[in-house]
């Protein structure tokens, strides 16, 4: 039986509280800005449709499946994403990396802080989809391995091998790039 909907739980709120989530998520997997207002706008109208089935179980699971699955099928559907992808990548850097000023911090270690992050943004964006998905669900948006499973419709213990060849091949990058 669908859940009651009162106006403590509606779509409204459901959709405010999990929407910063939602965009991050399409953002990464996409990687592109324009495309990924669209993937949110479209996962938040599917699960609008669908909200009425809805069961009350995990919302943000089930917001950020739904973010998932229209960002992967716009990614199969359109054949030149991965070039409007590489050509976005630096204004996604840039938006996501501004960090207001904050005179505690001394101007070295802040712009040391941005090349970190930079590189970072860098790594992840070469791990291939399903791994960089599970990492920024874990690491970034911090779900539970479980929550991660059903975003990706996978069994828990894939989630973690997944999590543990993208964490390895993070490091892996991040020491040659040390090398160099």
């Amino acid at each position: 039986m669908p859940i009651r909907h009162t106006p403590d739980f509606d779509f409204e709120t459901l959709a405010a509280a999990h929407l910063e989530s939602a965009y991050n998520l399409a953002r990464w997997l996409v990687r592109d800005p324009a495309l990924a207002d669209d993937v949110v706008q479209d996962a938040m109208l599917r699960a609008l449709k669908y909200f009425h089935g809805f069961r009350g179980e995990n919302p943000r699971a089930w917001m950020l499946q739904i973010v998932r699955n229209v960002a992967l099928t716009r990614l199969k559907g359109s054949p030149g994403s991965k070039a409007s992808a590489t050509e976005d990548a630096s204004a996604f850097e840039s938006e996501t990396l501004s960090h207001p000023t904050d005179a505690r911090h001394e101007p070295e270690a802040t712009l040391m802080r941005e090349d970190d992050e930079r590189l970072v943004q860098r790594l992840l964006e070469q791990l291939p989809v399903e791994l960089r998905e599970c990492v920024i669900l874990r690491e970034i948006e911090e779900l539970s391995y479980k929550e991660i499973a059903r975003v990706v419709d996978a069994p828990i213990g894939t989630v973690m091998s997944r999590l543990w060849r993208g964490r390895k091949l993070l490091a892996e990058a991040a020491g040659a790039v040390e090398r160099s």
